[in-house]
């Protein structure tokens, strides 16, 4: 990247038309006063990344930063970035930039959310993984695409699953915490260090009632399930996987069909977990074998039981997680890798319930 800069030191018989251009503001008591301001011109010359991936469709990043510093001007011209404006503001929007380019070397995407999070002053290094040697890939999924961590939380997922034999992986939806513990366990598989995978989850319903649904036993569980095949149909050619499934290599059931069976030899995935009784959960991690593997992931903010039932799983991970041998890893919104509205809307929600917890403390304290 190239750096030119051009800075003008404009003198008090500039300040009315300075104050016009919006860079000094008139004080509140009608006084004026002289002052020196320096304004700055810097062109930047983008070396090295592909500007459409570094501007976005229709230049939407460049926009994201027209908006979040409106004191300067920012115009592009191929991969050359001129910025002007009062020189603390030019300095910022250069930083902003010299970052986005730095992520869109490390990891070869640049997303409007990433953006968004830059301008807000957070730093995506902190959550965002690169494409380093410390980033490995799990496993290439069915187009050859390698599949890796995205954020530094789904990379302790990893290093915690390959460290323990049992680890919960909790936090809000679309933080990866399913997709990631299922490519764990196809490379298990895949490598012979096991000899089968079995997914479940508990058959409830996300808060409305589906009533009688038509078919076999399958196709009536099937729907509860879809979240573990779509993930599996990343990773396994579809014959291929139709196969582990005929020879029950890969099986996937209902929670409640692990009641009396011994898991041993196997990669076993416990998702919405949330949405378990203490006994189940009790019950399924009394299933696993001397050489089973285990991830049980949930979402404490999403427990679709009846408001009669608590949760199982919060209970769990209070009482299990001291013992050697079971881990636990929080994902959060930084972790979200859905769409870029997820995660804001993920904080809207929990900024409300941290509302209501504070209110609820407040009346409590009051009686």
């Amino acid at each position: 990247m190239r750096l030119d800069y051009g800075t003008i030191l404009a003198p008090p018989s500039f300040n009315e038309e300075i104050k016009r251009n919006g860079l000094i503001e008139r004080p509140a008591s009608g006084l004026v006063t002289l002052q020196y301001c320096c304004l700055s011109e810097i062109n930047l010359q983008v070396d090295g990344v592909d500007p459409l991936a570094l501007f976005g469709q229709k230049n939407k990043n460049l926009t994201i930063l027209r908006n979040a510093v409106p004191e300067v001007s920012i115009t592009s011209r191929g991969s050359n970035v001129k910025i002007k404006g009062e020189k603390k503001f030019t300095q910022k929007v250069k930083n902003h930039i010299e970052m986005m380019v730095r992520l869109l070397k490390e990891q070869h995407e640049l997303t409007e959310q990433t953006v968004i999070d830059l301008v807000k002053g957070e730093n995506p290094f902190a959550t965002k993984l690169s494409n380093g040697r410390s980033n490995k890939t799990i496993l290439h999924g069915r187009s050859g695409k390698p599949i890796k961590a995205k954020t530094v939380n789904q990379q302790k997922l990893i290093n915690q699953a390959e460290r323990d034999d049992v680890v919960f992986a909790v936090g809000p939806a679309g933080t990866g915490k399913t997709y990631t513990a299922v490519a764990l366990a196809v490379r298990a598989l895949k490598n012979k260090a096991v000899k089968k995978i079995i997914l479940t989850r508990p058959a409830v319903e996300a808060g409305e009632s589906l009533g009688f649904l038509p078919g076999d036993l399958k196709e009536k569980i099937d729907p509860y399930l879809r979240p573990l095949y779509d993930s599996l149909d990343d990773m396994i050619p579809a014959e291929t996987l139709q196969k582990f499934m005929d020879t029950r290599v890969i099986e996937i059931a209902p929670l409640a069909y692990m009641r009396g069976r011994t898991l041993d030899n196997a990669f076993i995935i416990l998702d919405e977990a949330q949405n378990c009784s203490t006994a189940q959960i009790k019950m399924f991690l009394t299933r696993l074998g001397p050489t089973a593997k285990c991830i049980i992931t949930g979402d404490l903010s999403q427990v679709d039981l009846p408001f009669s039932q608590k949760s199982g799983l919060r209970r769990a991970i209070d009482l299990l997680t001291p013992i050697d041998g079971i881990g636990l890893v929080r994902l959060t919104a930084d972790d979200v890798v859905r769409h870029r509205l997820v995660k804001e809307i993920i904080r809207a929600y929990e900024k409300a319930d941290e509302r209501r917890r504070n209110r609820r403390s407040s009346r409590d304290e009051e009686e």
